[in-house]
């Protein structure tokens, strides 16, 4: 019923009561009275209690006695349903759903003390078990990171609108999620797409954190949730300096290590493919999972591989397990250096990636090496490709030596590209926008060959304009 928010913004009262009444009116007709595995999941089930009070002026307008009977009716026994059901659901973000509307119950129905403590304590042990000690969820997913700030948001209405102060634990999780969230913002103020994740645009993240009540800055270095921001000047950059969640929290997690995305002010040029989880009836089957190899992502892939196996049934497999991470400030920009062992096991190599944005941002310095280790080395040459997926809308010129090109953003900075120790070509790509639709658009790739030693290649991302 999350569509009940955009009813409410797109319609008067009547036209939108009408119309909600009538969903409303089918929904429990088809599900009330049969306890189906969809309809009845605990997690939705948190969301709809949390929506239906959100917007009870629309579905609750009705002089139809009978009607405001059954709808209440339908909350008393999705609350009962939440009483034995919100600790079976996933953890993370749909654990957290789930004992979200529980609590919400507890405050909304008569007689509820004693469910809004059992909801209380339930949804504070899920919180902890949600979120890393940065504030970041363990699903690694912005959006998600999102909805879990729009959840607790709506409860708080409901504490506020029945007198009684949130519990500390709660609003402290609350104001916790903020700062990561942020940190994930691009120039243009939307997310970057990180773990299938669409990038949610600016209206809808600054009305969400407009909702928490929390003011705060973005984290710059969420070590544990695992992103990195660095800016300077008008440019932003955000890092995936972390290993996939665990697939046990995540149902189609990324191989996407050490990828960037990079902003010019609001104009998007570094990105990555996204929307593997978030694009809904566009972005399914074969293209939802190659949305999720490292190839969609502005990274390197060694031997047409992914630095995590990505599994047909939604899961990853065995790759990164560990990422080595170091971050230094100086009067002249921010340098980051982070090495992973996706490869290592296969190939007896790792990948060593850094990354140096000049204090006014007008410049990044990149290197990206493929060194021994583990003890294994690899007994024949390997190629690997480093990409850049690009923003919609930037028009790419090659230079004729194969090792630079010129990046043109429509009615935005030109910004050159230049690459030593492989030969760049320009391909196709994609990118999942805010409303889940793929956009066409280009990546650069700079191809080369990995000897048993290992190899690498130094690159420039320089504003030309």
């Amino acid at each position: 019923f999350g569509f009940l928010r955009d009813l409410a913004a797109a319609a008067s009262r009547a036209e939108g009561a009408a119309i909600a009444e009538t969903l409303v009116r089918q929904w429990i007709d088809t599900h009330d009275e049969q306890v189906s595995d969809v309809a009845w999941r605990p997690d939705l089930w948190g969301w709809r209690i949390l929506n239906w009070a959100a917007h009870a002026p629309l579905i609750l307008s009705s002089t139809d006695l009978v009607y405001r009977s059954s709808v209440l009716n339908a909350l008393a026994r999705g609350a009962r349903h939440l009483d034995r059901t919100a600790d079976r659901a996933p953890a993370g973000l749909p654990r957290v759903a789930a004992w979200s509307g529980l609590t919400a119950a507890g405050l909304l129905i008569a007689g509820g003390d004693p469910r809004r403590s059992y909801g209380e304590a339930g949804l504070a042990k899920a919180l902890a078990g949600a979120m890393t000690v940065d504030g970041g969820l363990i699903c690694r997913t912005p959006a998600a990171q999102a909805e879990a700030i729009t959840l607790l948001a709506m409860l708080q209405r409901i504490y506020d609108a029945r007198r009684i102060d949130m519990p500390t634990p709660i609003r402290e999780s609350l104001a916790a999620l903020v700062p990561p969230l942020l940190g994930c913002r691009m120039g243009d103020g939307g997310l970057s797409s990180w773990q299938g994740s669409r990038p949610l645009d600016d209206k809808t993240i600054t009305a969400v954190v407009a909702a928490s009540g929390v003011r705060t800055r973005p984290l710059a270095q969420a070590r544990d949730w695992g992103y990195q921001r660095v800016s300077g000047g008008s440019t932003v950059l955000v890092c995936d300096a972390a290993p996939p969640p665990l697939g046990r929290v995540s149902e189609k997690g990324c191989a996407s290590t050490l990828a960037f995305e990079l902003s010019d002010g609001d104009h998007r040029l570094v990105v990555s493919c996204g929307g593997a989880n978030g694009g809904g009836a566009r972005v399914k089957g074969a293209l939802a999972d190659g949305l999720r190899t490292t190839a969609a992502h502005s990274t390197l892939t060694l031997s047409d591989s992914n630095s995590t196996a990505v599994l047909s049934d939604g899961a990853l497999g065995k790759g990164v397990t560990e990422v080595e991470l170091d971050r230094q400030e100086t009067d002249d920009g921010t340098r980051i250096e982070a090495r992973h062992d996706g490869y290592r096991k296969r190939f007896g190599l790792d990948h060593r990636r850094t990354l140096i944005l000049n204090r006014d941002g007008r410049e990044l310095h990149g290197e990206d090496q493929l060194l021994p280790a583990g003890g294994r080395k690899q007994s024949m040459v390997a190629g690997f490709a480093l990409r850049f997926h690009l923003a919609p809308g930037i028009e790419v010129t090659p230079t004729a030596d194969g090792q630079a090109a010129l990046l043109r953003i429509e009615r935005g900075p030109l910004w050159q590209f230049r690459c030593r120790g492989g030969a760049l070509s320009v391909d196709d790509s994609l990118w999942v926008d805010s409303q889940g639709m793929p956009q066409s658009t280009r990546q650069l790739v700079v191809h080369a060959e990995a000897p048993p030693g290992g190899a690498n290649i130094s690159w420039l991302l320089r504003r030309a304009g």
